[in-house]
């Protein structure tokens, strides 16, 4: 009886001290979490709106910049726009040749050289809509003043007449004559002459 009891004395001591070497490791095992301190969450807090904030500049200033380039390009192409009728016009005038029409003596019929000449005028004039055309009318120094200022306007009058036929408006024709008052050749010879029996054409864009 005895011995029984002894075992049984020396199995609960067993049982207690199991119960403590399990408890002293679980309390061991238990890991405490470090706390946060108030000052420390709000240094966090502060990191977190300042990053905020400077995305939230970056991207204003990026649209911005995108902005400023879209304007950019924007003047850009309405400079353009604006400066290139004028510039294919200019290029146009000066890659068309602006003959003068010659007449016979005391003659205001257009010959057929005039008439190819005006032709070529007429097409440049119907696509330049922008431009006008004035015609001055000479003629050489013989005969009065009187009768040559005549003779000019009848010259210049048979030009646009003939323009008007080939689809120029006529309000964008002019005519005026100086008779021969503006000789392009000043002598006095039969090749001076007929230099100077010719319509000159003047033209200017709007």
């Amino acid at each position: 009886m005895k011995r029984s009891l002894a075992i049984v004395g020396i199995i609960g001591l067993m049982l207690c001290f199991s119960f403590m070497i399990l408890t002293g490791c679980a309390s061991k095992s238990a890991v405490k979490e470090p706390s946060v301190s108030a000052e420390d969450k709000a240094a966090a807090d502060r990191a977190a709106e300042q990053a905020k904030a400077q995305a939230e500049a970056d991207a204003k200033a990026r649209a911005e910049q995108e902005a400023r380039l879209a304007a950019e390009r924007k003047a850009k192409e309405e400079a353009e726009a604006k400066v290139a009728p004028q510039a294919e016009a200019a290029a146009a005038k000066e890659e068309m040749t602006f003959k003068d029409v010659l007449f016979d003596f005391d003659k205001y019929n257009l010959k057929p050289e005039g008439r190819d000449i005006l032709k070529q005028l007429a097409g440049w004039l119907v696509n330049n809509k922008n431009t006008s055309v004035l015609i001055e009318g000479n003629c050489d120094e013989r005969g009065t003043t009187e009768y040559n200022l005549a003779l000019g306007e009848r010259r210049a009058k048979e030009a646009m007449k003939y323009l008007v036929e080939l689809g120029v408006e006529d309000k964008r024709i002019k005519t005026i004559s100086y008779g021969k008052e503006r000789p392009l050749d000043p002598g006095h010879t039969e090749e001076a002459w007929a230099k100077n029996r010719r319509d000159h054409f003047v033209v200017t864009t709007k």
